[in-house]
C-alpha cells in the first residue's frame, strides 16, 4: 500500500467526482493503514449559531466511510461503485472549531467477507461507525452507516 499515493488518488477522486468536498474544505489528515482521519475546517462550514453546520458533519463522516471502503477496494485492485444505503448520525455537541472524523478501515475477517461478497455476488453490503471530534478530541457526533459496493 503507497498511501502518498492513495490519499492523493482519493483527493483526485473527491474533486473529480463530488465537488461539495472542494466547497466543505475536506482534507485528508491521517492515513495510515488501519484508519483514515478527514479535516474538516469550521470556516466555510459555519451556521448562524457559529458551530459547525450539521449538515457538514454529516456530509463528513458520510464521506470518511465511503473514502475508507474507497481504499479498500483500491488495495484489493476491485473495480466497483460504493454507495450510501442508509445511516444514522447523533450530534452529541456542537462543534465549535475545526473537527475530525475517524474510521477504522476494514480489515481481517469483515474486509475479507465484504471482499468475497464483492467477487461472488457483484454486491456487497458493509456497516461503518464514524466518530468526529473536536481539536480537544471530544466527540461531537457519531455516524452508523451501512454502504453497498456493487459493479
Amino acid at each position: 500500500m503507497d498511501l502518498a499515493a492513495d490519499a492523493a488518488a482519493l483527493t483526485a477522486v473527491w474533486h473529480d467526482r463530488m465537488p461539495l468536498t472542494t466547497a466543505l474544505g475536506v482534507e485528508i489528515g491521517t492515513l495510515d493503514g488501519e484508519r483514515l482521519e478527514l479535516l474538516l475546517p469550521l470556516a466555510p462550514n459555519v451556521n448562524h449559531k457559529g458551530t459547525v453546520f450539521a449538515g457538514s458533519l454529516s456530509a463528513l463522516a458520510t464521506l470518511a466511510g465511503w473514502s475508507a471502503l474507497w481504499l479498500v477496494l483500491r488495495e484489493a485492485h476491485e473495480q466497483a461503485h460504493v454507495v450510501i444505503q442508509d445511516a444514522r448520525i447523533h450530534y452529541k455537541v456542537p462543534a465549535r472549531g475545526d473537527v475530525t472524523a475517524r474510521v477504522a478501515l476494514p480489515a481481517g475477517a469483515a474486509r475479507e467477507k465484504w471482499l468475497g461478497a464483492l467477487g461472488k455476488k457483484g454486491r456487497a453490503r458493509l456497516g461503518l461507525e464514524v466518530e468526529v471530534v473536536d481539536a480537544a478530541g471530544e466527540v461531537v457526533a457519531t455516524f452508523e452507516g451501512r454502504y453497498v459496493a456493487h459493479r
